[in-house]
């Protein structure tokens, strides 16, 4: 029997990606980089190299798992765990772990995103191929960090000691949210931190010790559905579940209490797309710095530096416009300077109150 096993988390609404990524589409069903494929199946893919088909589990809000079927139309609809609502990163993990220890009480879990882009598939490969092992040999909770190359205050950041297991794997010392311009080139020039991945690792058994330690109040309702996990009971006990846990991260609720957690310094030509500028700088770009996805009539005059993203077909012409944002997307026209970005979460949140969810 193959222990390993993989849980894609695809259920956030991405609300950075307004007005493209809607709550009733968000970022994971989208080709945001024009490649052909959408970040979901990008992620599915990429894990076919490491377990079976059949261990790969997606938990979803369940308004997405008809848009998880279609976009994976090759997966069970066991493989599909549907949350009734959104409880941040330690239910949802917590629920699948529990399922797939009903399953396989050895198995190795790997935690992951749905909406990453990773470049290097080769070294990401190799990088949880050393991860599984280590996880199943070690009493330890795995995180994946990446080399910083500038200090950026838009990732959490993972510092670690000298104490390692298999060489490889180093002691984690502290989590730090996103931090300031001052304190990240503090991070960058000590050597001492990397950028939180949100990618784990862990057996079933390690990281239900964790929830009995340290979420003792989620664990203890995942804990009551023992005998409805894999039946046609689970969907019942889940929808009573979900609505007795608090919202809490993993991050805040294990990892950043437990003293059993290790981080692999990893470079697999990581991002987590986590805005429109992030996007920016992976999309091709003319000699003037202008990044267009993914119409291909768009005219610029005296304009640089801009990110332009609307529906294929529609004519745009842009003159004097120097580093904005300029996307468009079901009857919304967002336009705003690129350092101003981080503002789009307070508009997305003045245009439900004054114009309604519908456009959200």
């Amino acid at each position: 029997m193959n222990n390993n096993y993989v849980l894609i988390m695809a259920g956030g609404i991405g609300s950075r990606f307004w007005p493209v990524s809607r709550s009733s589409h968000p970022k994971q069903f989208i080709d945001i980089l024009g490649t052909g494929k959408t970040l979901l199946r990008q992620t599915y893919d990429r894990f076919t190299k490491i377990v079976p088909r059949e261990n790969i589990y997606i938990v979803t809000n369940d308004i997405y798992t008809s848009l998880v079927k279609q976009q994976l139309p090759e997966i069970d609809q066991s493989q599909i765990l549907a949350e009734p609502i959104m409880r941040n990163t330690a239910p949802c993990i917590a629920y699948g772990c529990y399922k797939i220890n009903k399953i396989n009480p050895q198995a190795c879990v790997i935690v992951a995103p749905s909406d990453h882009l990773i470049l290097d598939t080769e070294g990401f490969v190799n990088s949880i191929d050393l991860s599984l092992k280590a996880a199943a040999e070690h009493n330890c909770l795995i995180t994946l960090g990446i080399k910083p190359s500038r200090p950026d205050t838009g990732y959490g950041y993972i510092q670690f000691n000298a104490v390692t297991i298999n060489n490889d794997f180093h002691k984690v010392k502290t989590f730090t949210e996103k931090p300031n311009a001052d304190l990240a080139k503090t991070f960058l020039q000590s050597g001492e931190f990397l950028w939180n991945a949100g990618i784990f690792v862990w057996s079933v058994k390690n990281i239900i010790k964790a929830f009995e330690q340290y979420l003792p109040e989620i664990n203890d309702v995942f804990k009551e559905g023992e005998m409805a996990y894999n039946t046609h009971d689970e969907q019942e006990f889940i929808q009573r579940a979900y609505y007795q846990c608090t919202n809490i991260s993993i991050d805040y609720g294990i990892l950043e209490k437990a003293d059993n957690v290790f981080v692999l310094p990893a470079e697999f030509g990581w991002s987590d797309l986590g805005t429109w500028a992030s996007v920016y700088d992976l999309a091709e770009k003319d000699y003037v710095g202008n990044a267009v996805l993914p119409s291909e009539r768009v005219i610029m005059y005296d304009s640089s530096n801009c990110m332009v993203n609307v529906p294929k077909g529609k004519v745009v012409i842009l003159q004097g416009l120097h580093d904005f944002i300029v996307v468009e997307n079901n009857n919304t026209l967002l336009i705003c300077p690129r350092n101003e970005e981080q503002n789009i979460k307070q508009v997305v949140a003045d245009v439900k109150q004054r114009f309604g969810p519908s456009f959200i």
